[in-house]
């Protein structure tokens, strides 16, 4: 068996390879917990198209949470910030009803791809929100608003935030 999963991570890692996609997927269905290391090493690696692959391969496994930790790491490494928007992107392969805080700081200060996806997940997600979760999510709202990277996008910003944080508010309020 470990001899198959070796031959999928290889083919999912040849450049040459045109179904590496294809690779990917099959590796995830069949990952077991050594794969899933590898493949969280390769998410952390240099080659980011590598990384972009591992992060679809482990999208299929169980081990779906610990595979977030790791994405969310590489999403706000500043070595990824110009290719920031492909790890974003391969999130909606993931459950990220627990994740509203890290969506949300990716989009605050993330490249305007990022930014831009995680802006449609916070739309679109069904979020588990306790007060906790606004709070840390406040939390960097403040950090944003005393330290933004685009001075124009400030405004912006606060048309949407300012009424999702009041909505969510109000949720709390009404308990």
């Amino acid at each position: 068996m470990q001899e198959d999963i070796q031959k999928l991570f290889d083919r999912m890692c040849d450049p040459k390879e045109s179904e590496a996609y294809h690779f990917a997927d099959k590796l995830g269905g069949v990952a077991d917990e050594e794969a899933k290391n590898k493949l969280i090493e390769l998410v952390k690696g240099d080659a980011w198209e590598v990384a972009y692959l591992a992060c679809r391969a482990l999208s299929k496994t169980k081990y779906q949470e610990e595979a977030l930790d790791v994405i969310f790491e590489t999403i706000f490494d500043k070595k990824n910030k110009s290719v920031q928007g492909a790890f974003v992107q391969i999130l909606e392969e993931y459950n990220l009803s627990d994740r509203f805080v890290d969506i949300f700081k990716v989009y605050l200060f993330g490249n305007f791809k990022a930014s831009t996806l995680a802006k449609d997940y916070l739309d679109s997600v069904e979020f588990d929100i306790t007060p906790r979760t606004l709070r840390k999510a406040e939390k960097h709202w403040n950090h944003y608003l005393h330290n933004p990277e685009d001075e124009g996008s400030v405004d912006l910003k606060k048309s949407e935030v300012e009424p999702m944080f009041k909505e969510m508010k109000e949720l709390f309020d009404q308990e």
